[in-house]
């Protein structure tokens, strides 16, 4: 079992920056891959935000050069800067038990979410 524990998030204006944060615990000896994805509002799905894995970092479309993902051991980061409203969203970390993550939508464990809301 891994417990994932979020931090950060809140309310910016546009153009601001915010970071996240998700730190893993318990069972983290078996290699696994993390992810960031949001749920917009009034939306039942979570996207793909940002990925580190295995086969590198990925990013979504409209955050690429805006957001960056790292992982130092078991505590991933999102660094968000240059936000727009439209980053606005429930971000959660996500852990699969897999050495890749892109482009999954189910994953062993999930982080409780934080909202970000970004305002014009």
């Amino acid at each position: 079992q891994v417990t994932l524990v979020q931090s950060g998030g809140g309310s910016e204006q546009s153009g601001g920056s915010l970071t996240l944060t998700c730190a893993a615990s318990g069972h983290t000896w078996n290699p696994y891959c993390m992810s960031w994805l949001r749920q917009g509002p009034g939306k039942d799905q979570r996207d793909e935000v940002a990925v580190i894995d295995d086969a590198g970092t990925f990013y979504r479309a409209s955050v690429k050069g805006r957001f960056t993902i790292s992982r130092v051991n078991n505590t991933l980061s999102l660094q968000m800067n240059g936000l727009k409203p439209e980053d606005t969203g429930k971000y959660y970390c996500a852990a699969h038990v897999s050495k890749f993550c892109h482009g999954r939508t189910w994953y062993n464990y999930w982080g409780p979410g934080v909202q970000v809301t970004i305002s014009s």
